[in-house]
C-alpha cells in the first residue's frame, strides 16, 4: 500500500512538474561534446524505431544503440558544486527509466564524476551524490531500486583533461552505463 502511494505522489509530482510535452519532435543540432547542447536534444525522439513495418534496423533489435534516439545519451551534466538535475535533462533520465520498467532483465551502473577543482574525498562524495540523484528519479519513475547500481570516480576519470571552464563542464557528469555493453 505504502509503495502505491509512494507512486501516486511520484506520478503526480513529475505530471505537475512538466512545462513541455516530452512527445514533441525536436530535430537534434547539437554539436557532438557539448554538453549544454546534448541535453537539448533530449527530447528529440520518441524511444520509438522509425524503420518501416518489416524493416529490422539496429534501433529495432537495441533502440541504445541508435543515435537517432534518446537513449543512445548516456551523460547528464551538472552545475558546480551541485548535485541537483536540471530540467533540461529530466526527458534522457526518463526514457532510461521507461526503458528499464520495459526491460525488467536490464541492470543499469551510474558512474557520478567531478571536475578536478576540490579535495579527492570531496569529489567523490559529490560524485555519489550526483549518481544517487539520477537512481532517486529513476526509481520514482518505476525503475527496481535493485537493478540500479551507483557508484563514483570523483575527478578520477575526466572525459575531458583540459583545466578550464569548458572542460570541467564535461567533466561535472553522470554517465549511463547498461550491464553486457
Amino acid at each position: 500500500m505504502k509503495r502505491i502511494v509512494l507512486a501516486a505522489i511520484a506520478a503526480a509530482f513529475l505530471a505537475g512538474c512538466q512545462t513541455t510535452p516530452t512527445t514533441a519532435p525536436v530535430e537534434d543540432k547539437s554539436a557532438a561534446g557539448d554538453p549544454s547542447a546534448a541535453a537539448t536534444a533530449g527530447a528529440s525522439t520518441s524511444g520509438t524505431s522509425t524503420a518501416g513495418v518489416g524493416g529490422t534496423s539496429m534501433a529495432e533489435k537495441d533502440p541504445r544503440k541508435d543515435p537517432g534516439n534518446i537513449l543512445y545519451k548516456r551523460s547528464i551534466y551538472f552545475e558546480f558544486d551541485s548535485f541537483a538535475v536540471a530540467d533540461q535533462y529530466k526527458p534522457l533520465i526518463e526514457a532510461h527509466a521507461k526503458y528499464l520498467a520495459a526491460n525488467r532483465n536490464a541492470k543499469v551502473a551510474l558512474q557520478g564524476h567531478a571536475d578536478e577543482r576540490g579535495s579527492r574525498e570531496y569529489n567523490i562524495a559529490l560524485g555519489q551524490k550526483r549518481s544517487d540523484a539520477v537512481k532517486r528519479m529513476m526509481t520514482l519513475l518505476g525503475v527496481q531500486e535493485a537493478i540500479v547500481e551507483t557508484v563514483s570516480f570523483g575527478e578520477e576519470k575526466p572525459k575531458n583533461p583540459g583545466h578550464d571552464e569548458a572542460s570541467w563542464a564535461e567533466n561535472r557528469r553522470v554517465d549511463i552505463f547498461y550491464a553486457g555493453e
